[in-house]
């Protein structure tokens, strides 16, 4: 005869399992390096200053 297997346990234990595998490939899809984010900030700050050093001088910058 077969183990007595608890079967809430094992339902439980695989849903953990499929959670965790999910989570992994979510992270390695959408999940960014911290290089990765400082050279887009640095991107983004050259694009801020090369748009306010051709700003003219009577115009407000927005908040």
């Amino acid at each position: 005869m077969g183990d007595v297997v608890n079967l809430n346990r094992l339902r439980k234990a695989k849903a953990r399992d499929d959670k965790a595998s999910k989570a992994a490939a979510n992270r390695a899809l959408h999940g960014r390096t911290k290089a990765q984010r400082a050279a887009d900030a640095a991107v983004e700050a050259r694009r801020a200053a090369l748009l306010d050093g051709a700003r003219l001088d009577g115009e407000k910058r927005d908040a």
